[in-house]
């Protein structure tokens, strides 16, 4: 005498079919899941966590850098008598690279990195002004104030410009990247407008 019927033990074993089936899709899911595992970052903080030596000291420079472009362009600012066409130049330098200085800095405590690590350095070859050169620039005005920010903002930019395809070169980390890509493309325009302005003093 069956306990069953044929189509009740056909319907039971189907079911424990689909059963099996998605206890094994589960297990699949679970050892393979996407999502971060210990020690690993989440997609968020992945930009961070990956960066190289290049990286920081392309950080480490640009910040005195960008500070120093700041100072000069404050500078000029604060002159009577600067042309208009040189105090607009100056306003927008201060605007894009005071932002960055903070970003930049951010990148270094995210690294775990100092911010004055390259201080002491030999600034030569990267645009930096001296002493005396920031000196020339602070007791000059009018027209020779004129001149000299815009032949020092050149040589300035050219420096910046020089350590950002560095850090495209050598670089890992995807936002210092981008930084140093914006920098090569809106430091060469800004050239050509002080080139073209010196022409005209």
């Amino acid at each position: 005498m069956q306990l069953f019927p044929r189509t009740s033990r056909i319907s039971l074993l189907t079911l424990a079919a689909i059963a099996t089936a998605l206890t094994l899709t589960a297990c699949s899911g679970a050892t393979s899941g996407s999502g971060p595992t210990s020690g690993q970052s989440s997609t968020a903080d992945a930009s961070a966590a990956t960066f190289s030596t290049a990286d920081i000291e392309f950080a480490q420079m640009m910040i005195p850098h960008h500070e120093q472009a700041v100072e000069m362009s404050e500078g000029m600012l604060a002159k009577h008598g600067v042309d208009p066409r040189v105090t607009k130049l100056a306003t927008t330098i201060k605007a894009a690279q005071a932002p960055e200085i903070v970003r930049l800095k951010s990148w270094l405590t995210d690294w775990n990195a100092t911010a004055d690590s390259m201080s002491g350095m030999d600034h030569s070859n990267d645009g930096m002004m001296s002493d005396a050169d920031m000196m020339t620039l602070d007791n000059a005005d009018g027209a020779d104030a004129d001149r000299i920010f815009l032949e020092q903002m050149v040589m300035h930019h050219e420096g910046a410009i020089a350590m950002a395809r560095t850090e495209l070169d050598k670089g890992t980390n995807a936002d210092a990247r981008e930084l140093a890509s914006a920098i090569v493309s809106s430091q060469t325009e800004e050239i050509a407008v002080m080139t073209s302005l010196l022409a005209t003093l």
